[in-house]
Formats: structure tokens, sequence, C-alpha cells
């Protein structure tokens, strides 16, 4: 979908080089209209106060007002489509973790001079990155009551040592970070063990698995080369470097974090762990696509609707970008699209009672 005029950005962050090299990267592109710069959030409020940009371009570490506190505060009163532009620290990441649950639509790494040539490639994926930003669905944000603990078994589950009875395997990107918020906090301490891709770039995704592990019943982690699946347990693979397949070894199912190009413009990819998924789990498995941009994800989730897995995904409403959605539906992969709200359920009540039986008593109370 178009704006059908040039998308406004505006563009904030504290270095004046990083300002210069938006600006001429964005600027660049005939479909897109930088309106301003700002070096802190106050003095964006000021351009805010006369114009609403389609979409913001934020860093988080600022002097005045930290960018966490600037985004929360507009997104809670006239919420605008914001693209975080962070550095690669263990502090960075966490605050953009939080950033993207407080309603931000996307994450990129800060770009570095030392880059060189590769300066170029990355301003094309933050032009379109722009863009896909501008036609984004985003709601007011609220600030939310304080989350219980989550609920856990009292003794720690023994590790699995035959295969699982049951899997989920789920991907998303763009809006992903609130969606699979939403999904894994609904689902039981001891529903089947959970594969995930969410696309992320290198160094973001350990925060986000920590951040969900305090908020989730069951136990969330960036997946590591060689993790045995086992019930109750999230993993999320790493972004950046690798690939996550599932392989079978010795009667369990066990990540693989293997190096390749990009799929679909993605590293990890959901089509490369889906169709692991496909091939290993026989059927065993129920998959689900969330909002995201482009296509990744498709051709895997239809590999496991043909190995008799199940498939759902996530309708046009709720997403921020029903990009992936769109695309295995086109494919004929999900058996539905249901609100985002619904897919926790949709998941639970697609495995066999022998795999759930325990988890849906779980679920239900």
């Amino acid at each position: 979908m178009s704006l059908g005029r040039k998308i406004k950005v505006l563009i904030v962050d504290d270095s004046a080089m990083v300002r210069k090299i938006l600006s001429i990267g964005l600027g660049s592109d005939p479909e897109i209209e930088v309106i301003g710069t700002a070096s802190d959030p106050r003095m964006a409020m000021q351009y805010l106060a006369k114009s609403k940009p389609d979409v913001l371009t934020l860093d988080l570490e600022m002097p005045n007002m930290d960018g966490l506190t600037f985004l929360r505060s507009y997104m809670q009163t006239d919420p605008i489509p914001t693209v975080v532009i962070s550095s690669q620290t263990q502090r960075s990441a966490q605050a953009t973790v939080d950033a993207l649950a407080a309603g931000a639509v996307d994450v990129i790494a800060k770009p570095r001079m030392e880059l060189g040539g590769g300066l170029s490639d990355l301003m094309s994926s933050i032009v379109q990155r722009v863009k896909v930003a501008a036609n984004a669905s985003v709601g007011r944000q609220t600030a939310g009551a304080p989350q219980a603990a989550p609920v856990r078994p009292t003794q720690p589950m023994a590790a699995q040592a035959d295969v699982p009875d049951w899997l989920f395997a789920i991907g998303a990107s763009t809006g992903g970070v609130q969606a699979l918020t939403k999904v894994l906090e609904m689902l039981p301490a001891n529903a089947p063990p959970t594969v995930i891709v969410q696309h992320m770039p290198e160094g973001f995704t350990a925060s986000f698995a920590k951040r969900l592990d305090q908020m989730c019943a069951m136990n969330v982690r960036e997946a590591r080369d060689g993790d045995v699946l086992e019930t109750g347990t999230v993993l999320i693979a790493p972004g950046g470097q690798y690939h996550m397949k599932l392989t079978r070894q010795m009667g369990r199912y066990v990540t693989a974090l293997v190096e390749g190009p990009e799929v679909c413009f993605s590293r990890p990819a959901v089509d490369v762990l889906f169709k692991s998924v496909a091939e290993v789990a026989k059927g065993r498995v129920s998959s689900a696509i969330l909002t995201g941009m482009g296509k990744d994800g498709a051709e895997g989730q239809l590999a496991i609707r043909r190995s008799g897995g199940r498939a759902v995904a996530q309708d046009e409403a709720s997403c921020v970008v029903f990009g992936m959605p769109c695309a295995t539906f086109e494919l004929g992969a999900p058996e539905e699209l249901v609100p985002l709200d619904d897919v926790p359920s949709w998941l639970m009540n697609s495995c066999p009672a022998s795999a759930a039986r325990d988890s849906l008593q779980s679920y239900r109370v």
C-alpha cells in the first residue's frame, strides 16, 4: 500500500555523523522526504508540535531524555511508526527490546563508518524498512499494569529422553516482538517444546529471550548449537550469523546453528527452520506465521503442512505488517487466518490428546 505522496521522515539521533548518513541515504530516495533532524528528544518534540512525520527513526541513548522514554510518551498519545537505530551493546540491546515491546516497528543496527562499501547495502535496507514502517499499523500503547510472576512447576522438569510427542514452530518479523510476547505469555508451563525465528539483528535476540523468560510460564532462552528440545522450553534462533535447523539425534530433537547465505533476505530464516522441522518432525508439529514483512516462512510452512503438520497464520487486522502471513496464505499453507489473540489457543488445541492432555488442562485453568 502506498501513501500516494512522499514519506515524511524525522531523524532523531545525538550523533551528527549518523544524522548526516541517514539524511543523505533516506533523502536520496525519490519516495522519501526528510523533514528534519533532531539531536535529542526535546528538539524532536518541537518538530512534532509543527508537523507529524509518517516515520520517525530513533536512537535510544541520547542526552536530556533517553529515546525509550520519548518513544513511550508519544506512543501512548499520538503513535508514530518508529524504526529504532541502535548500537549493538548489551545496554542498547535491552533498551531496544523494550522499545519494540513499547510499539516500535523495527530495529536496525546503527551504521558504522568502518563498513566502507557495505554502507550502501545497509542504507538500501534502511530505506526499504522505513517504507514498510510507513504503512505499518500502529495503535496507542498503554503503560500496562505490572506483570504477575509466571507460574512454573515447583519441580524442574526432567529432560526428555525420547522425542517429545509434539512441537511448536513459530516465525515472525516486523511487529513480532509484541506478537510473540502475547502468544508466549498465554502458553502453559508444560506446553510442547517451541522453536522460533524472529528477525532481529545480531546481538539483540539474547535480550529478547531474557525478557520473555521473565514474563512467561515457559522457559525461554536464545538457542545454542546442540540444544535438546524439552517440554516447557522455548528456543529463539540467535540473530545475525547463523541459520537454525532442527535435527534428530539418538531419538531426540536437537538444534543446529549452521552457516549459509541469507534466505528471503534473512539470516536466520523461518524457511530454513520450518523446512528442517518438516523433515524431522514427520507431521507432529504445529506451526504459526505471525506479523512481518516479506515472504520468509511461506515455503517452509507449506512443507510442514505437506508433511502432515498443522499450520496457522495471523490475520491482517491484527498484524503490524501483513506480509509474511499473506505470502503463506497465498501459497495455501495455513489452515486458516486467525486474530493474534486466538493463536495460543489454536496451537494448544491443534495438539493431539496424547501430546497435550496435561498442557490443555493447565491452559484452561
